[in-house]
């Protein structure tokens, strides 16, 4: 029996991901699901973000859900020592689960083109997964430091660092349409060519059905925003990832829709992306959405039950069409949109 462990967070944390494990229950009834503390509330409780029992409670989980982490910009939590601060705790989750490669799905929904900022010509059809890797790169290499009026942090990758998150791009590309963007900067840096050598390596080895083609950084930036239908899947380090799958994160409209997976050695972890939104927490009024399409990645990816998964997401789109939430310009709460997302999937498939 596949166990769940669900993490519910701050601010809107525990009210998405109570609708999400709605979702998950009536989907996927045989799973077990086991609530723990992380971020600024076990901090509160446990005196530390990322407690010892939920660090222990992931040793044997086959994946983990995560609803949100943090507090406003004043909270007396920004001002606590950096390693009890929330967002710390989500450091330590992600590393005590080796998730070196985070999954971005952005999707503009059937019907919802008209949120995007971008015209709807552009927008329609869009659906783009970003592959990113999570735990290497400047965010991560030891190298660093401020001397004086210098200050200096170092890219660094391995092969192997490379050939995994790769690995991960190339597999779901096989799922999709076959095609691969990796995304560097070799023209200006070493470690950029080593990533494209890598890449392309890994590619004419193992994955000679899908067609991958190298791009800068600075040129995906402008086109994933002019020209978003072009791109199938996109890899790449962390840095760039991070920027780009920000970016991109405006193309549907909302951060509401938008969900995320984060794979590697052991047990997914499946989020949101959104913040804790602290000044609508306890209201009702959260958007699930993004909670809810987590699970179905979780679904996919994590227990790697498809047509679950494909139900899941098959009944987000049906509510956000019927009944779109507040941040989508309709008047469903938190509530009337989970209650409209295990209405659809009552409803039999057409075509």
């Amino acid at each position: 029996m596949p166990k769940i462990v669900t993490l519910p967070g701050d601010g809107i944390g525990p009210e998405v991901t109570a609708a999400a494990v709605a979702v998950l229950r009536e989907v996927a009834p045989d799973v077990t699901i086991e609530e723990h503390a992380i971020g600024g509330g076990a901090y509160e409780a446990h005196g530390e973000p990322f407690p010892a029992a939920t660090r222990d409670a992931l040793k044997d989980a086959d994946a983990v859900l995560l609803g949100t982490v943090g507090g406003a910009h004043d909270s007396p939590w920004n001002k606590l020592p950096r390693p009890l601060r929330p967002e710390s705790g989500l450091l330590s989750l992600r590393k005590a689960l080796g998730c070196y490669a985070n999954l971005r799905p952005v999707r503009v929904q059937p019907g919802l083109e008209h949120l995007s900022p971008l015209k709807p010509e552009l927008a329609r059809g869009v659906d783009i997964l970003i592959v990113r890797e999570l735990l290497g790169g400047i965010y991560f290499d030891g190298d660093r430091k401020i001397e004086g009026d210098t200050a200096y942090n170092t890219m660094r990758y391995t092969t192997p660092e490379v050939e995994r998150v790769a690995d991960m791009a190339f597999w779901a590309a096989e799922q999709r349409k076959g095609r691969v963007t990796s995304v560097d900067k070799a023209n200006v840096l070493e470690v950029s060519e080593l990533w494209r050598r890598d890449v392309q390596a890994l590619r004419d080895r193992k994955y000679r059905s899908v067609h991958l083609n190298h791009e800068y950084v600075d040129s995906v930036a402008m086109l994933i925003v002019s020209d978003p239908g072009r791109y199938d899947v996109i890899v790449t380090e962390n840095l760039f990832g991070d920027i780009l799958s920000d970016l991109a994160a405006v193309i549907p409209g909302s951060l509401g829709l938008m969900p995320s997976a984060s794979l590697g050695d052991g047990p997914g972890l499946f989020e949101p992306i959104h913040g804790s939104a602290p000044d609508i927490a306890g209201k009702g009024i959260a958007n699930p959405a993004a909670a809810i399409m987590s699970v179905g990645m979780l679904l996919r990816h994590g227990l790697s039950r498809s047509d679950a998964a494909n139900a899941v997401d098959r009944a987000v789109a049906l509510a956000l069409r019927a009944h779109p939430t507040r941040d989508l310009g309709g008047t469903a709460d938190t509530q009337t949109f989970t209650r409209a997302v295990l209405d659809a999937m009552e409803t039999p498939a057409v075509g």
